[in-house]
């Protein structure tokens, strides 16, 4: 419940960093490095985030999806706010 409500007041770049202070050892087991997981937060942070609930044992069948629905949500933040802008600038 606390994860949900930081998701929704901070974003998930903080959560990101809270969950790898607070649960390193999953971020371990999950990424063999630390170059991955900060590029991941900084760029792509709900894919980061769903990789790191689905992936420690490995990929198997729906988390391929899982995946998938984070990227889109991600890319989705990208272009929404793009799209937005490109109706407040002047053509």
């Amino acid at each position: 419940m606390c994860l949900f409500f930081s998701l929704l007041l901070f974003g998930p770049r903080l959560v990101g960093l809270l969950w790898w202070l607070i649960d390193p050892a999953r971020w371990n087991l999950t990424f063999h490095g630390f170059l991955l997981p900060i590029l991941g937060i900084v760029f792509l942070p709900w894919t980061t985030l769903t990789y790191i609930v689905v992936a420690p044992g490995g990929l198997l069948g729906f988390d391929y999806l899982w995946l998938l629905i984070a990227l889109l949500i991600d890319f989705s933040s990208y272009g929404g706010g793009a799209y937005s802008r490109r109706r407040r600038v002047p053509a």
